[in-house]
C-alpha cells in the first residue's frame, strides 16, 4: 500500500474487454415506457382529513399505546419486544431515527414513540420478494401512496429493471455487481458518476465507501446532510471553527436556560424532551421560537414517569415565540438588541467583555449593526411585539449557561447560514461557549449523519486526503464534486450517467420532485441500496436497480465472525452497534460488504486495497480510520467500552479553529421575507407518523389531523380574506425566477400560524420546492421558506 496512482485511475481502463461497446452511452438512453411517463410521481391522494383536539400533551399514554400497537402490527409481539430491548443499550444497537444521544446510566426503556416505530418498521414480518414484483409493475407502484408502498415491508433479494421493462425482476448478487462496475467502467469520466449517501450508514460502510469513490476519482458524494444541517456545518464552521455542536447532554442538566429555535421536538426528536422536563423541573427556563405551537413544546407527559402520568405532565416553554416563517433574524437581532441595552444600563453586567475581547473579533461593527437595526423593522419582520422579545431578552440576560437549540427550520432557508451565525453571535455576546451548561447544540435528524460528515461523506476534498492517499496508495482527487443540488442539475443537463445510492430515498427527500423524477430518467443507470421499498426505485434510469441490505437491528455475520458498527451522535460521541435480530431474508448482505464486493468489482487491478479483508472483519476499517483521521486514536479499544468515546471539539476549550482562533461576530441584514401580494411564505413540516420520508402512518396527533396527508395549515383570518372555508380543496402554486410549480387538491385546514404563512408536510410538497432556490454558501434547498398562492379548486 505505498507509492502513488494519478486519481481517476479507471480513465486507463475505459473499452477494454470485456466492456469495449458492451453498454448503450448515456446519451442514447432511453425515454421512460408510455405506462410509466403518464404516472404521476407523486399519487393526488382522495379523501378528507379527519379532525380532532389537540391540546393534550406529548407523550403519555397516547404514546406508549401507539409504540405498543405498531411494534406488534408490524414485528409482533416476541420479535418486536426482543428488538425494543436492546434498542440504545450498550452491546445493542443504536436506534435507527434520530441522532439524539444517550445517557449515561440509561433505562431498560431507552426509546420513544418514534423510535420504536422506526425499530419495528425495520423489523416488520412483510417481505417484498421476487414474487411480489411480478404481481406489480413499476407503473401500478408508482400510483401507491409512500405509506402504502412502505407498508409492504422488507425488500430480499436483488432486482433489476431492465431498459424497456415494465417490471423488476431478480439478479444474482454477481451479476448484480458485474453489472454496475461495467457501467462505471464504461464513463469517459469518473466524474460523470453520483454516489449519494443516507445517514443511516454506519462509519464503517462511509469510510470504505468514500475510499471506493476517491479512489475511482471523483468526490461526487452529495449526502443528506447537503439537505438538512449544511447551513449549520457551513455557518459554524466560518465562526467557530468547527462545523458540530459544542455541548454534551450532562450540559442540559445545569443550564439555566435553554433556547429551542426552528425546532420540534415531540416529533422529530422525542427523546430530547426527557432533558428539556428535567431541566424545566430544576429551574431552567426554556425558550421556544417557532411558527407553530408544537404539542411538544408545550407540555410533556414522559411515559415512564409515575407523576408525569397521573397528573397533566410537566410545562416546558416558559416563552413560547411564534415567529413568521424567515422572521428568525430579525427576532434573534431584537433579543441581542434587548441584551445590548440592558448592559447599557448596567455597565458589566451583561456583555461578558472579558470573554468578548480575550476570545472574539468583530464585536466594534456587531453593535453598530444591532444599532442600525431599527424596532420597526424587527417587530415587521419577526411578526412578534417588541415587548414579548425583551421577555427572551430578560431570559438570556440572566442565564449563567445558555443552550441554544435548532433544527431544520433555522437551516432550509436562503439565509440559513445566517441564521446560524445570529444564533452564535446571541451566545457570543454572553460568553455562552465553552463553558458548563452552555453551547451551540444543531439537533441532527438522522441517526448517523454526522459521522457520514466526519469519516469523508462530503463534495469537498477532506482535511486528511494526504493522509488517505498515503494510507492506501494513490492520489485522491483535489476538485470539489457536487452537492445534491449539483448533482440533481448534472444528472437534469445529461452531465451525470451513474448514480448510485447508499440508502436513503432520493427522489422523495430533495427538491422540486419531478424535475428530480426527470434527472434520474436520463441516466443510463441508477442503484438504490436499501431495506425496504421507496418512490425512488420507481423513477430509474435506462436500467435500475434494488439492492437488498441488512438494518440496524439485524445481527451481522461475516467470515471474521460476528460484526458490528459504530456511529456518531449529535454530540460527538462515537459509540457501537450491533445489531441482534435475524436478518429478513439470507439474500441480504451488510452495507460495508456491499461497498467492498462493487469496490472489487469496479476498481480491479487498478486498486491496492483489499477490499474483501476490511469486508471481512471490521475492525481493520476502524484500524485504517485510525490511521487518516485525527481524533480516533486506539478507536478499536475505545469504542468497545460502555458509551463509546467523545471526538475532539476545540471551541467546548475555547479554542476556536478559525484562523486566527478566535470567535468571530457576523454582520447580517435583515432578509427580504415578503412574499408579495396575495401570496404566502409555506414551509414543510412533518407529521407525528413520520420519520423524514418513511410515513408510518397517516395520523399527525399532535396537531388533530387523521387519516390524511395532503393538507395546508392557514390562518384562520388569511382563509377569510381567501374566501376559503375549512375542508376546502386548493392548489398550491409556488413562485420563484419567473417559475411556477403546482401541487394539486390541497385540503386548507385552519391552523395556528402566523398570518401570511402556510404549512405543508414533505415530502407531498416537495414538489414545490424549486431546486435553485437554496441556502447562500451552504446550498442547502429552502423547504421551510416557498413562496406560494392558493388557488381554489371547483
Amino acid at each position: 500500500m505505498h507509492g502513488t496512482r494519478p486519481a481517476g485511475i479507471l480513465c486507463r481502463v475505459h473499452g477494454s474487454p470485456p466492456y469495449r461497446g458492451a453498454l448503450p452511452r448515456a446519451e442514447h438512453t432511453r425515454q421512460a415506457p408510455d405506462d410509466e411517463a403518464i404516472q404521476p410521481t407523486t399519487p393526488v391522494e382522495r379523501g378528507v382529513p379527519e379532525r380532532h383536539d389537540h391540546d393534550a400533551p406529548a407523550g403519555g399514554m397516547p404514546a406508549v399505546v401507539n409504540s405498543l400497537a405498531y411494534t406488534v402490527r408490524e414485528a409482533g409481539l416476541l420479535r418486536g419486544t426482543r428488538a425494543l430491548l436492546r434498542v440504545n443499550q450498550d452491546g445493542g444497537f443504536d436506534c435507527p431515527s434520530c441522532a439524539w444521544p444517550d445517557p449515561e446510566h440509561r433505562a431498560t426503556i431507552e426509546f420513544c414513540e418514534n423510535g420504536a416505530r422506526a425499530v419495528a418498521d425495520e423489523a416488520t414480518r412483510a417481505r417484498v420478494d421476487p414474487e411480489f414484483f411480478r404481481e406489480h409493475s413499476v407503473a401500478d407502484l408508482l400510483a401507491r401512496s409512500d405509506h402504502w408502498l412502505n407498508k409492504q415491508g422488507r425488500l430480499t433479494h436483488p432486482m433489476i429493471r431492465r431498459p424497456g421493462a415494465t417490471h423488476y425482476e431478480p439478479l444474482s448478487w454477481d451479476e448484480a455487481f458485474a453489472t454496475i462496475a461495467a457501467h462505471l467502467r464504461m464513463l469517459g469520466d469518473p466524474n460523470r458518476a453520483i454516489f449519494y449517501t443516507s445517514g443511516r450508514t454506519s462509519n464503517e460502510a462511509a469510510f470504505l465507501y468514500q475510499l471506493f469513490v476517491r479512489q475511482f476519482g471523483t468526490n461526487n458524494m452529495p449526502d443528506c446532510s447537503n439537505m438538512c444541517h449544511e447551513s449549520s456545518g457551513t455557518g459554524l464552521g466560518e465562526v467557530i471553527g468547527i462545523g458540530k455542536g459544542t455541548v454534551q447532554l450532562a450540559d442540559f442538566a445545569l443550564a439555566d436556560a435553554i433556547f429551542v429555535i426552528g425546532q420540534n421536538p415531540g416529533t422529530n426528536h422525542p427523546r430530547m424532551l426527557g432533558a428539556l422536563r428535567d431541566a424545566k423541573l430544576r429551574g431552567c427556563k426554556i425558550v421556544a421560537i417557532n411558527p407553530l405551537r408544537e404539542a411538544g413544546l408545550l407540555r410533556f407527559q414522559h411515559p415512564q414517569k409515575v407523576g408525569d402520568m397521573l397528573g397533566g405532565g410537566v410545562e416546558i416553554a416558559d416563552l413560547y415565540l411564534q415567529v413568521r416563517v424567515g422572521g428568525d433574524i430579525a427576532l434573534l437581532k431584537g433579543i441581542m438588541k434587548g441584551l445590548l441595552a440592558a448592559e447599557r444600563a448596567r455597565p458589566g453586567t451583561v456583555i461578558d467583555r472579558a470573554f468578548v475581547d480575550t476570545h472574539t473579533v468583530g464585536f466594534d461593527a456587531f453593535v453598530a449593526d444591532l444599532d442600525r437595526t431599527a424596532w420597526a423593522d424587527i417587530e415587521r419582520d419577526s411578526g412578534v411585539p417588541r415587548a414579548e422579545i425583551e421577555a427572551a431578552a430578560a431570559i438570556a440576560a440572566s442565564s449563567r449557561a445558555t443552550i441554544a437549540c435548532w433544527a431544520m427550520g433555522i437551516t432550509q432557508h436562503k439565509h440559513g447560514v445566517a441564521n446560524v451565525q445570529c444564533i452564535v453571535d446571541l451566545l457570543l455576546m454572553r460568553g455562552m461557549i465553552g463553558k458548563p451548561g452552555a453551547g451551540v447544540c444543531p439537533v441532527r435528524g438522522h441517526s448517523n449523519v454526522q459521522g457520514d460528515r466526519t469519516v469523508g461523506i462530503t463534495e469537498k476534498p477532506p482535511r486528511w486526503s494526504d493522509a488517505l492517499g498515503e494510507r492506501f496508495g494513490f492520489t485522491p482527487p483535489t476538485t470539489h464534486g457536487h452537492d445534491t443540488v449539483g448533482a440533481i442539475q448534472a444528472m437534469h443537463a445529461g452531465e451525470a450517467d451513474v448514480f448510485f445510492a447508499l440508502g436513503g430515498n432520493f427522489l422523495s427527500a430533495t427538491p422540486d420532485t419531478e424535475l428530480v423524477a426527470e434527472a434520474l430518467r436520463r441516466c443510463a443507470l441508477t442503484v438504490h441500496v436499501s431495506t425496504k421499498l421507496n418512490r425512488a426505485h420507481l423513477v430509474g434510469g435506462a436500467t435500475a436497480m434494488i439492492l437488498p441490505c441488512l438494518g440496524r437491528t439485524e445481527h451481522d455475520e461475516q467470515r471474521g465472525g460476528p460484526q458490528f458498527v459504530t456511529v456518531e451522535n449529535s454530540m460527538g460521541i462515537v459509540h457501537s452497534s450491533r445489531g441482534t435480530l435475524p436478518p429478513a431474508s439470507d439474500m441480504l448482505l451488510s452495507e460495508v460488504r456491499i461497498v467492498a464486493r462493487l469496490a472489487a468489482a469496479t476498481l480491479g487491478a487498478d486498486s491496492t486495497v483489499d477490499w474483501d479483508e476490511l469486508a471481512d472483519d471490521y475492525d481493520r476499517i476502524r484500524d485504517a480510520i485510525e490511521a487518516v483521521i485525527p481524533g480516533f486514536a486506539d478507536y478499536n479499544a475505545r469504542v468497545r467500552r460502555p458509551g463509546g468515546f467523545l471526538l475532539p471539539n476545540g471551541p467546548r476549550e475555547r479554542s476556536f479553529g478559525t484562523a486566527d482562533g478566535k470567535a468571530r461576530f457576523t454582520v447580517h441584514a435583515l432578509p427580504d421575507i415578503d412574499p408579495g401580494p396575495g401570496r404566502f411564505v409555506m414551509t414543510t413540516i412533518r407529521s407525528h407518523d413520520q420519520f423524514n420520508t418513511t410515513v408510518y402512518d397517516l395520523d399527525d396527533r399532535y396537531r388533530g389531523i387523521a387519516g390524511f396527508r395532503r393538507v395546508v395549515l392557514v390562518h384562520p383570518d388569511d382563509l377569510e380574506e381567501l374566501g376559503l372555508h375549512d375542508g376546502d380543496r386548493v392548489t398550491l402554486v409556488s413562485h420563484f425566477g419567473g417559475q411556477t410549480r403546482t401541487a394539486p387538491s390541497f385540503v386548507v385546514v385552519p391552523y395556528d400560524i402566523p398570518r401570511r404563512c402556510v404549512a405543508t408536510y414533505f415530502p407531498e410538497a416537495n414538489s414545490l420546492v424549486p431546486v435553485d432556490s437554496y441556502a447562500d454558501k451552504s446550498r442547502t434547498p429552502t423547504s421551510k421558506f416557498v413562496v406560494v398562492s392558493l388557488v381554489p379548486q371547483a
